[in-house]
């Protein structure tokens, strides 16, 4: 079980989001985890286009998000019959520029039945729990990683290379039921360190975005990441994630790295 006793990520006060321990990422002690922060933008999106299901978000970071706390704004940039898009900005207290967002939401239909592909799936049941990839943040306080139930699937392990990793994280508003694809966004942005090539300590791989594609909403608290990073000489990278419930796979997760050596 997880080790931190927050209740969730966020408090909320009207329209600022301040952070708690668990939503603290592992490089410094005064920025937030992305992960959480997407599905904050993915509630305010979500809540312009309640009519559609919001299906990809892409969210851009230009500086840390602070855990004292932000907000996030929201409209609407197209409404069509079967598609909206909207966008997103997130501000701090000196109304800084800190990530913009755009979203594509669509309108669902029903079908009794329908073909797909599958793909094989790893089974909750069969996991063990573990900890978190990332055993120890730069800053050695509470964050992210301390504050979410961890389990692996036979033959998988925390160590560097590509992994599988199941996930179960808190609520991310205080007093609020996160929507299928917010409960999604924590672990979509873990990819990164899912899979890393190499020790946190020893090289640095923060990602300047996320995008986070869902076919399907996800209907379990346990969620999975399949995740592979690609590193190259010149400091670029890229992560990919397929993502699942105890379904099996709901969406992929990309995030491009900006890969340096720890000094």
């Amino acid at each position: 079980m997880s080790e931190n006793k927050d209740k969730a990520f966020f408090c909320i006060d009207n329209d600022w989001f301040v952070g708690n321990g668990a939503s603290r990422g592992p490089w410094t002690a005064d920025a937030c985890h992305a992960g959480p922060v997407t599905a904050i933008i993915a509630r305010a999106v979500e809540q312009n286009a309640p009519d559609k299901q919001l299906v990809r978000l892409t969210v851009s970071f230009c500086r840390p998000v602070p855990i004292t706390g932000f907000r996030v704004d929201a409209e609407i940039i197209r409404n069509g019959r079967s598609a909206t898009s909207a966008i997103a900005t997130l501000r701090d207290a000196d109304d800084r520029i800190c990530a913009t967002a755009s979203s594509l939401h669509l309108t669902t239909h029903s079908f009794k039945e329908i073909p797909t592909a599958s793909i094989p799936h790893p089974c909750i049941e069969d996991a063990t729990s573990g900890k978190f990839a990332v055993g120890r943040p730069l800053h050695g306080l509470p964050f992210f990683g301390s504050s979410v139930d961890v389990a692996y699937p036979p033959n998988e392990t925390r160590e560097p290379g590509p992994t599988t990793m199941w996930m179960r994280a808190l609520p991310i508003i205080e007093g609020e039921d996160p929507t299928p694809f917010q409960s999604l966004c924590p672990i979509s942005d873990c990819g990164n360190g899912i899979s890393r090539n190499a020790d946190f300590s020893e090289v640095s791989f923060v990602n300047a975005d996320i995008t986070v594609a869902a076919y399907r909403l996800p209907e379990s608290a346990w969620l999975a990441s399949q995740a592979i990073s690609f590193w190259q000489p010149s400091g670029i990278g890229l992560s990919q994630a397929t993502l699942f419930d105890t379904r099996g796979s709901v969406g992929t997760a990309l995030q491009m790295l900006i890969v340096k050596p720890v000094d």
